[in-house]
């Protein structure tokens, strides 16, 4: 038995930032009238590949229906694009970090006539 100390395993993961676009599902838990949603996640990965299939794995599991997922980054790639990222929106990254979870920071449903959700900026909400 030695006396060195155990070192802290490094993490890989990541968060990354998504904007999923989902349509409607039978106990999605949409609003009435709602033709679909998009929701902004903070989901955790070792590259972004793995946090969006890990982001569509539990929306389904949810009962809700991705149909698109637009990603935006790490939180130091929107930095350097100079995205403002307020202090809530850091909180919510590191507890996906944390975690290593999918966190569901906004949902805004659609309705007839509303504007297609790849017009969103991740730092408008």
């Amino acid at each position: 038995m030695t006396d060195e100390p155990k070192k802290k395993k490094i993490s890989k993961q990541k968060v990354f930032t998504l904007l999923v676009e989902v349509g409607r599902r039978d106990g999605d838990g949409l609003p009435d009238g709602a033709t679909g949603g998009a929701l902004m996640i903070y989901a955790s990965g070792v590259d972004e590949a793995e946090a969006v299939r890990e982001t569509v794995a539990v929306l389904k599991v949810a009962e809700l229906n991705p149909l698109d997922v637009t990603g935006y980054g790490t939180l130091e790639e929107r930095l350097a694009e100079g995205h403002d990222i307020s202090d809530a929106e850091r909180d919510l990254m590191q507890r996906a970090l944390d975690e290593n979870s999918v966190v569901v920071a906004q949902l805004t449903p659609f309705f007839d006539g509303d504007d297609d959700p790849e017009d969103a900026d991740p730092d408008d909400h």
